[in-house]
């Protein structure tokens, strides 16, 4: 009764919903308007940036996955649906009405009948009444737009994506896409060497100018925004963050031998719906004993924990922010020798990093002071020969950044201010490799989510335990899902 009582205290703490039953704490109009005028003021003179949504993906058949926009084009706009296209001009431009703008929102139109089967549209009026925007159009309109690319010194766009599909619709992504190729007469090349899309821009017969196409820019541009979290995006993150954390907290107080890799992987999600969450910010990974050594295992089908360790590698999405919060736990409530010694290995490597995670260092150092670590520790313990031994027990870096992008954009410089990096050290013995075969099967990573501020590091999940003897004390602490029997299928 305890932990029901705190599950909901903790619910009405981080959700803020309205009388309609809908959230309320989405980031604001002006919050986005801010993020474009930040982005224009980066941009160079006499240039256009042009933006598309995210493509419709399919899953099978009729079936789409579940529509997930772009994160820049959410970013600058708050516009979660498909088919749709922004512009951003540097400077104010004028219409044939006298008119001064400098940016335009073309959504996909409301259509009732499409609606009844996919969902609300804003349509034009709903996304200059919601997001803000005064120059809205319906995406057809894009078509046939009187915008003159070749007037602009610098036209800004990522690099086309091939991952979209015709939905029959004549303003899709793709004719989206394919109207502005036509504009600006680019065409895509296959780099030989890189395997990279490249651009070539041709003038057409009698053209007085070219376009100058930038396809490296925004994404620099983005990056040196998204990088430095604002106090409205760090609310999100945090709640983001504290809903993995706790999800964490609840499999500890659940989990026991009998379970699946599945079960786990169920109540974690079950705990990020019940805190809010609307999806997960990638598959998620729950790996017992030897398929923990996979860094992106997800197909958790695992039957049975036994006495395995779990590597649990989850994060809540939070109205489009991405926590990332990893623990490893024995799955009988004890960790062996073995796994005890593993596990305080990669605890003091992540402590170590975490306290490299400090402004003016870069994620170089918050991955050399746990790597150091690591390898006298390995050695210490004869899984490797000395510790200047290259081997492939720590196969991956320790800090990336998160943010609407589970590895969240970032210039890959410094240290920041109000920057949120995950500081994740692991070890991985596969089974057959060449040390004891005590060590086979051993997967330890620890990872969790720390704001850079100029006073130190936060551990923003911090509610999670994180010290061998602190786990197993939680896992001992009765569960809410401890009475939870359902009827057994044949």
């Amino acid at each position: 009764m305890k932990n029901i009582f705190i599950i909901s205290f903790l619910i009405l703490s981080i959700s803020v919903i309205a009388q309609d039953g809908k959230p309320e704490d989405y980031l604001s109009s002006e919050f986005h308007k801010s993020r474009r005028e930040a982005l224009r003021a980066k941009m160079p003179s006499n240039s256009i940036a042009v933006f598309f949504a995210n493509p419709v993906r399919n899953r099978a058949n009729d079936v789409d996955f579940i529509y997930h926009q772009d994160p820049d084009f959410y970013y600058l706009t708050g516009y979660k649906e498909p088919h749709a296209v922004l512009i951003i001009f540097s400077e104010d431009q004028i219409d044939d009405n006298n008119k001064m703008y400098d940016e335009i929102l073309y959504v996909q139109e409301k259509n009732p009948q499409a609606e009844m089967w996919t969902g609300y549209r804003l349509g034009v009026e709903g996304a200059q009444k919601e997001l803000g925007f005064k120059n809205v159009y319906n995406a057809k309109d894009f078509l046939n737009n009187k915008i003159k690319f070749s007037d602009f010194e610098n036209v800004l766009h990522k690099p086309f994506s091939n991952d979209y599909r015709d939905s029959r619709n004549p303003a899709d992504l793709a004719s989206l896409i394919q109207a502005f190729k036509n504009q600006i007469n680019v065409r895509e090349l296959q780099n030989e060497n890189t395997g990279s899309l490249g651009v070539e821009v041709k003038s057409e017969v009698n053209s007085a100018s070219t376009v100058n196409v930038d396809t490296e820019s925004l994404r620099t541009f983005m990056g040196e925004l998204r990088q430095i979290k604002t106090p409205e995006e760090m609310k999100l993150l945090e709640k983001a963050v504290r809903i993995s954390a706790m999800g964490q907290v609840e499999v500890m107080k659940a989990m026991h031998p009998g379970m699946s890799e599945a079960e786990v992987q169920g109540i974690h999600e079950y705990v990020f719906k019940k805190y809010g969450s609307e999806y997960e910010g990638y598959p998620s990974i729950v790996g017992a004993g030897d398929n923990g050594c996979v860094l992106h295992y997800v197909e958790n089908n695992k039957t049975k924990l036994e006495e395995d360790l779990v590597l649990m590698d989850l994060g809540a999405e939070y109205h489009g922010y991405t926590a990332d919060v990893t623990r490893t736990i024995p799955a009988n409530g004890k960790y062996n020798e073995e796994q005890r010694a593993i596990y305080d290995l990669v605890y003091k490597a992540q402590e170590a990093g975490i306290a490299a995670a400090v402004v003016g260092n870069n994620s170089s150092d918050t991955h050399q002071a746990g790597l150091e670590i690591i390898n006298d520790g390995l050695y210490e313990l004869g899984v490797i020969s000395s510790p200047e031994e290259r081997h492939r027990y720590f196969p991956h870096g320790t800090s990336h950044h998160i943010g609407l992008d589970v590895h969240d954009l970032n210039t890959r410089g410094s240290f920041q201010p109000n920057m949120v990096i995950t500081v994740e050290p692991g070890i991985y013995i596969p089974e057959g490799s060449d040390c004891d075969e005590k060590w086979w099967g051993i997967a330890v990573r620890i990872e969790d989510d720390i704001l850079i501020t100029e006073n130190g590091p936060v551990n923003l999940s911090a509610e999670a335990p994180r010290k061998a003897e602190e786990i197993e004390a939680m896992m001992q602490q009765p569960s809410v899902f401890d009475n939870l029997n359902l009827p057994k299928l044949d």
